[in-house]
């Protein structure tokens, strides 16, 4: 009977992402930057995530895995972007028996100052050409506060909201949008296997000046398991050493329906060597990652790969745990 719920939530899950979009297909979407994130595990893992946070990060990912963290839990964030701009991104989360699971988030989107010129200022001066430099210097940027909010419903099923605050300064023109993510996990109980769901960024269309744009809304369905695993693996028991096997399908709306697959193997719970690839993606491939943990701080490394034009994206994240 288990398995067979199981093949049965999976056939619902992946029916709704193909027949039943949440939104329409658009080109252009607004607010760019809230398709960053700094998580530096779920990056390595080429986004095969939706299913695994148990920590803070999970506000960023799918808000119902907070509920697997059992007292406190905070990470900070870094992200060297292209061109030399810069995320940086914090979560806490705190549990409160009986209640349910509070995350916050915060990220800043750092584009760098930008030396201002005018058309007015183009020209050649004895023979010296002055690119129009009027000595003024601006500096774009973005930044996000969220509120979360997790349940257990039982001991397999979790459910999470989280409402954020997203703005954008242009210098020129600077706007806001409030906005809404929701999750959900289920524990199948069948070996380790976790189905989960999670639907990010939904909100208004933003507009600048006199054109509006909708959000880059994202909905993702995901499994996992683990194959090796002290804890019910799907092969077998082999010690200290866990093999974790990750699958989300990707709806952006403003691209095709993407894959991703992720695998972590770990030895005595302390190091962990990461791997995935994103398929249907134009830049996006190969991701891989390390991370370290020792009693209750985490260090995580991601490397992800943008192809022949674009430089490769380095993540780091710090993490803190008490349960």
């Amino acid at each position: 009977m288990k398995f067979i719920k199981i093949i049965l939530i999976g056939f619902l899950l992946f029916s709704f992402s193909s027949n039943s979009m949440a939104f329409e297909k658009v080109g252009t979407t607004s607010f760019q930057f809230l398709k960053v994130i700094t998580t530096a595990r779920a990056a390595s893992l080429a986004d095969a995530f939706t299913t695994l946070p148990a920590t803070s990060e999970a506000v960023f990912w799918n808000p119902a895995a907070l509920t697997r963290v059992q007292n406190i839990s905070a990470s900070a964030g870094y992200v060297d972007w292209f061109l030399d701009v810069a995320h940086y991104s914090f979560s806490a989360a705190y549990t409160v028996e009986g209640i349910g699971t509070f995350g916050l988030q915060g990220l800043m989107t750092n584009v760098g100052d930008i030396e201002e010129t005018t058309v007015n200022g183009l020209g050649y001066v004895n023979g010296v050409y002055i690119p129009g430099l009027t000595g003024k210097v601006f500096s774009p940027n973005a930044t996000i506060l969220g509120l979360s909010y997790a349940r257990d419903l039982n001991d397999r099923f979790a459910f999470g909201v989280t409402v954020k605050y997203a703005r954008e300064d242009l210098v020129y023109k600077s706007v806001g949008a409030v906005m809404f993510d929701g999750g959900f996990t289920y524990n199948t109980g069948y070996k380790s296997i976790v189905i989960g769901a999670a639907l990010r960024h939904f909100g208004p269309e933003v507009k600048f000046i006199d054109k509006s744009y909708p959000l880059p809304q994202t909905f993702n369905i995901g499994i996992s398991s683990y194959l090796i695993s002290p804890y019910d693996p799907l092969i077998g028991n082999y010690g200290d050493h866990s093999l974790l096997v990750a699958y989300d399908l990707i709806q952006p709306r403003d691209y095709d329906q993407q894959h991703s697959v992720g695998v972590e193997y770990s030895f005595g719970e302390m190091l962990y060597l990461r791997g995935g690839y994103k398929f249907n993606s134009d830049q996006e491939g190969i991701s891989t990652g390390i991370g370290l943990k020792f009693t209750n701080y985490t260090i995580d490394y991601a490397f992800n790969d943008y192809g022949d034009y674009l430089d490769a994206v380095h993540r780091f994240t710090i993490g803190f745990g008490i349960n």
